[in-house]
């Protein structure tokens, strides 16, 4: 506690000896007033700038990021229906021995052009495509799965914006 006194006292005496004390001390009571609400002033703006404003900027993104998720929830809530329904409803499955044919004439339907095909045994494929927009890929994997195609395995490797390069295991069978 003593020294704390101390570097107290030692902090007050460099203060008056000091050349910005001695021209405050020398200002009228009015300047020295008109200083200090400056002073207060330019600490609330400063406080405002730095503080208050990024974090009700932050909130609101999260506010609005959050409100983003709860209509996507709503949305999948409203759509699960359809799609248990989906699940009930029997596909039909096309022949083990044309899936290769089916999944060529599907892909050039889409715009993708396959670098590889491989057969996995009886109704099984690896397929291997160029890149290509990723929407692409997945209105192409829509068709497959309705027309009873699975996708077992799916690779993805990102490459140029909005581009992508697939590898995919397919299987016939829902």
């Amino acid at each position: 506690m003593a020294s704390w006194r101390e570097f107290n006292q030692n902090l007050q005496l460099q203060w008056q000896r000091s050349t910005l004390a001695q021209r405050w001390q020398g200002l009228p009571a009015r300047d020295r007033l008109a200083l200090l609400a400056l002073s207060l002033f330019l600490l609330l703006v400063l406080f405002y700038l730095l503080l208050w404003q990024p974090a009700q900027r932050h909130a609101q993104a999260a506010r609005a990021a959050f409100e983003e998720q709860r209509a996507l929830y709503a949305y999948l809530q409203s759509r699960a229906p359809e799609v248990r329904g989906r699940d009930l409803q029997p596909r039909s499955s096309p022949d083990p021995a044309r899936l290769q044919g089916l999944v060529t004439a599907s892909a050039a339907e889409q715009g993708l052009v396959i670098e590889r095909l491989d057969g996995e045994g009886q109704g099984a494929v690896q397929v291997s495509l160029q890149p290509a927009a990723f929407a692409q890929l997945l209105r192409w994997i829509e068709l497959l799965e309705g027309q009873g195609i699975r996708v077992e395995e799916l690779g993805l490797d990102r490459r140029e914006e909005n581009q992508v390069a697939a590898r995919l295991s397919l299987r016939v069978g829902g």
